[in-house]
């Protein structure tokens, strides 16, 4: 199971000479229409950043190519998977198409929350803890653990 994000077309400035989606549009994909989405949810996305001056980074991600997809195509943007410690989310997505069904890519992510005055590594405020935790509270049924890379990053 999985929760929806976003759905997006594949556009032709998005393939490359190979006939199919570049790579760097994928991690795009799920960056934009996918993260962002949930960073906003949780208050810390753009908004969040010019206004508190906190917001994520990323600092390791791990995806998969599963299946090529190509212009015209449109997929979903589903998450799979969410958590947090006192500075830390961990999030893994997944890019299915649309008509076909198949998981075209995957991607899991490790983030760091910010204060982006300091540049420096920051604890979530207990608010934004609140909102992840009814989040995951609401939605934990849907979450999927398997495969997950970087569980033992978390500090709990």
């Amino acid at each position: 199971m999985s929760i929806f994000l976003s759905k997006q077309k594949v556009i032709k400035d998005w393939t490359d000479y190979n006939g199919h989606m570049n790579v760097a549009y994928y991690v795009l994909i799920f960056d934009i229409y996918g993260a962002e989405i949930l960073m906003n949810k949780f208050n810390m996305g753009e908004q969040s950043a010019k206004t508190t001056k906190k917001s994520t980074m990323v600092v390791e991600s791990h995806i998969t190519y599963n299946q090529e997809v190509t212009e015209g195509e449109e997929v979903d943007v589903n998450l799979l998977y969410f958590d947090h410690d006192k500075k830390r989310l961990l999030y893994k997505m997944e890019m299915v198409h649309k008509e076909k069904k198949y998981v075209a890519s995957t991607i899991e992510v490790l983030s760091l929350y910010v204060d982006l005055g300091q540049r420096k590594v920051s604890e979530f405020e207990n608010e934004k803890i609140k909102i992840m935790e009814e989040f995951i509270m609401k939605n934990k049924s849907t979450f999927n653990s398997k495969d997950l890379k970087f569980y033992n990053k978390l500090k709990k």
